[in-house]
């Protein structure tokens, strides 16, 4: 938790935005009170089912409730500049999976991290470096993500973020 805060309070300090799932509990949560406690703005975005669980945040500078989780994940990545992964589960992976999936596809031009804390996403940095070695994945798509254990560090390479000029499919000669 204490990651969170720091994030949050750093984005806030920074004069950033803070844009998220909406809820008041867990890490993200956590996050959103240290972002307002710093004096910084926060806008969720929560899908309908889970309003219907009173998990949401109330005193959030704006709060969207959406109809699906589809429509959640698309108006988050268009609210945001940028996207960082916390230590976190299934939904945490397949949310940033997909922001980088729609940066390699040349969706958006948006950097995407992993907070990387006590070493969380070690393991999955090996996996993303194996699918390079293995030549399932190219460096420059693996270098669209930034692993940093630092929450200064994050944001200082989030803000210097350039997109990689590459084509995502293989052509014929590279069969």
């Amino acid at each position: 938790m204490a990651a969170a805060r720091a994030m949050g309070a750093a984005i806030a300090g920074r004069g950033l935005a803070l844009v998220y799932g909406g809820a008041k509990v867990g890490l993200m949560g956590g996050m959103a009170d240290a972002a307002l406690a710093a004096g910084g703005k926060v806008f969720g975005v929560m899908p309908e089912a889970l309003m219907d669980k009173e998990i949401a945040h109330t005193g959030l500078t704006r709060l969207d409730v959406v109809p699906s989780m589809h429509e959640r994940k698309a108006r988050m990545a268009e609210m945001a500049d940028g996207f960082v992964a916390l230590p976190g589960g299934v939904g945490t992976m397949e949310e940033i999976f997909e922001i980088w999936t729609w940066g390699q596809l040349g969706f958006h031009a948006k950097p995407a991290g992993f907070l990387n804390v006590l070493g969380y996403f070690d393991h999955l940095k090996a996996f993303v470096d194996h699918a390079v070695g293995e030549a399932f994945l190219k460096a420059p798509h693996r270098d669209m993500l930034i692993f940093r254990s630092d929450v200064g560090e994050m944001l200082d390479g989030l803000a210097v973020y350039k997109p990689p000029v590459v084509e995502k499919w293989i052509g014929r000669q590279e069969l």
